[in-house]
């Protein structure tokens, strides 16, 4: 935003937050934040206010630009229909309209009387043009016979402190059966590559690290370990078989079970509305259960076609590119340029 010439009051970065109880250490800045914005929002009565994501807060804001009649499109909307459904009578009070980014969530809305347009995913809109798998394998040095695994293991440095190393436990005990096998792993830009290294030194397996560039990981790959989240979609964008994992602490676990309504973790699954791709969660995210699951999906080509087959019925769910262009067309209308 920055670079598009926008001028930045917040950062985000001094605001964002993981678990509960990070959420005190950044009270002060985020409650700051608020009441700059709501300042802003009272002094300088802007013709809209756009929200992104981020709903404890921005829901707060959407308040107080009802408060000042300033009209409200929310993008990227709270996940309401998974957890904290109370939130939608607030987005019917306080939001105009919604662009909504998961096929399904247009009519879960609708239904319940807000003005919600389905508008795409913003990932459609950076997939990369399709590459020749065997000159990307060359690039890489990748033996164009042998079956290749994506680890991706997350964003967050808790996600991977957790999650790698069944990843890679898993990895060891596929060796042993599939000596073969080649390895690459997706390195997000948020996670200290020091971190990755210290993790893969003494997995014993050559293992291409690629950082910053989840497509090309994927774009190379049979079959992918995945923790849960955006990552998920990715695989399934670019049509590659995965195995879903996600670990959490017992009462973080305990509590999403409480208050979370949907019967799978993975994007995949939900926008499928079946089980298409394996989840393991909590104990059954351990090396042996991901080693089964990945074992199925190697030596079973008709399983692994279903599967491949049911991603690409996922992708066509989310049509094609143009998700920013929709939401710019919905500023513009509510701005009344059009």
């Amino acid at each position: 935003m920055a670079e598009a010439g926008v001028e930045i009051l917040v950062s985000t970065d001094k605001m964002a937050v993981v678990g509960l109880t990070e959420i005190f250490r950044k009270l002060p800045a985020i409650t700051r934040a608020y009441f700059k914005l709501k300042s802003v929002l009272k002094n300088s009565k802007p013709d809209l206010l756009i929200l992104i994501d981020y709903p404890g807060f921005n829901l707060q804001l959407a308040r107080a630009a009802k408060k000042y009649g300033i009209p409200v499109l929310y993008y990227i909307t709270p996940q309401v229909w998974a957890w904290r459904r109370g939130r939608v009578k607030k987005l019917a009070e306080y939001v105009e309209r919604l662009a909504v980014i998961l096929p399904f969530e247009e009519e879960f809305f609708r239904q319940r009387g807000l003005n919600a347009q389905f508008v795409g995913h913003p990932l459609l809109d950076h997939l990369p043009p399709p590459e020749d798998k065997t000159f990307l394998r060359k690039q890489l040095d990748l033996d164009q016979a042998q079956p290749v695994i994506a680890l991706l293991p997350g964003s967050r440095q808790a996600e991977v402190l957790n999650l790698l190393p069944i990843m890679l436990k898993s990895a060891h005990i596929l060796h042993a059966q599939f000596p073969h096998l080649q390895w690459v792993l997706a390195q997000a830009p948020t996670i200290d590559p020091q971190l990755i290294q210290s993790l893969i030194r003494d997995a014993n397996l050559e293992i291409k690290i690629i950082a910053s560039d989840t497509n090309r990981a994927l774009a190379v790959s049979d079959l992918a370990f995945v923790t849960s989240g955006t990552a998920t979609l990715e695989t399934t964008l670019m049509g590659v078989p995965m195995v879903v994992l996600y670990r959490m602490s017992r009462i973080s676990f305990l509590a999403a079970q409480i208050v979370v309504r949907v019967p799978f973790i993975s994007l995949t699954n939900l926008v499928a509305q079946e089980k298409i791709v394996p989840e393991l969660i909590q104990k059954e995210a351990n090396p042996e259960r991901l080693s089964e699951e990945a074992r199925v999906i190697l030596m079973d080509p008709a399983y692994k076609e279903t599967m491949t087959r049911k991603l690409s019925a996922v992708r066509k769910k989310f049509g094609e590119p143009g998700c920013s262009e929709k939401t710019a067309r919905m500023v513009i209308e509510m701005l009344g340029l059009k």
